[in-house]
């Protein structure tokens, strides 16, 4: 099983931390391939950014499926370009948002977020109502801390997430925590251990997720809201996105992300991969219905 994990923003440091974190909950047979777009924003803390990292997530979905990927995980808690991410995959997308909150929505009666900045808070209120969690969803907290400061050395992030953590369950009714972005991947073991309650982080929640559904043989629906795109050109600068005719950006081929750590990684994990497994024999094969 191969999954891609894309952080759809151009900080490689935190992909990497990510991609690891994902490996280590990920079973001895899947391969997870984490990667950021070559172009977008450094980190994605507006709306502004959640829009613009959009179209290099659509690339890397689309050479994915050139790729043979099985499945990805959207590695930001906006989950930006989820729904567009569908139309183009076969396997099954998720967005941690969507997996870290139906997660914790089974291990207790209500949980609160715990994000980055304040101006985010309404963003993930909105993701709550979206994937029907609002009616579990007790408080979306903000510690203040601009994501890239989240991994930086001397940083003050862990003891503000551990501080706002405390209060949600004191004061909010919590009875777990959602960890608001992606970079605080690999904080949240430490964090519960700290607070004694359940902290999920929606990185390794979403591998797992993606894991159990191929295990499954489930794939998205090409009917309907999900199906690929309908073939037309693109003009300027987005041409290269006009939809091919088996809705591909770029025909039938798909799309290559053009030149930078998305485009390396993904071509250098996919070597590694195939060099990895052409001994192993073939999954059984995933039926997809027709449009």
């Amino acid at each position: 099983m191969k999954i891609k994990l894309i952080n759809p923003n151009t900080t490689q440091r935190m992909t990497d931390v990510m991609g690891r974190c994902a490996r280590e909950v990920a079973n001895a047979g899947t391969a997870v391939v984490a990667v950021s777009p070559p172009s977008g924003p450094p980190s994605i803390e507006s709306r502004y950014d959640d829009a613009l990292a959009v179209p290099g997530l659509l690339a890397e979905i689309a050479a994915g499926e050139r790729d043979g990927f099985d499945g990805y995980v959207i590695a930001c808690f906006g989950d930006p370009g989820l729904y567009a991410a569908r139309e183009l995959a076969r396997g099954p997308v998720i967005g941690i948002a969507e997996a870290a909150m139906h997660a914790a929505s089974v291990l207790a009666p209500g949980f609160s977020v715990v994000t980055t900045l304040a101006r985010t808070r309404g963003m993930a209120w909105e993701l709550a109502e979206r994937y029907g969690m609002r009616r579990f969803c007790r408080n979306v907290r903000a510690t203040d801390v601009p994501v890239l400061e989240l991994d930086r050395p001397g940083s003050p992030a862990r003891g503000r997430i551990v501080d706002e953590c405390r209060r949600a369950l004191d004061e909010d009714g919590a009875g777990a925590i959602v960890l608001g972005c992606a970079g605080m991947v690999g904080f949240a073991r430490e964090i519960e251990q700290t607070i004694g309650a359940p902290v999920v982080e929606g990185v390794t929640a979403a591998v797992k997720w993606v894991e159990a559904l191929v295990a499954l043989r489930l794939a998205t629906a090409k009917r309907g809201d999900y199906a690929r795109p309908l073939a037309k050109r693109y003009d300027g600068e987005l041409a290269r996105f006009g939809p091919g005719a088996d809705g591909l950006p770029g025909g039938a081929t798909g799309i290559e992300p053009t030149t930078g750590t998305g485009a390396q990684a993904t071509t250098q994990a996919t070597a590694k991969i195939t060099t990895a497994t052409a001994a192993e024999p073939a999954p059984p094969p995933v039926h997809i219905h027709p449009v």
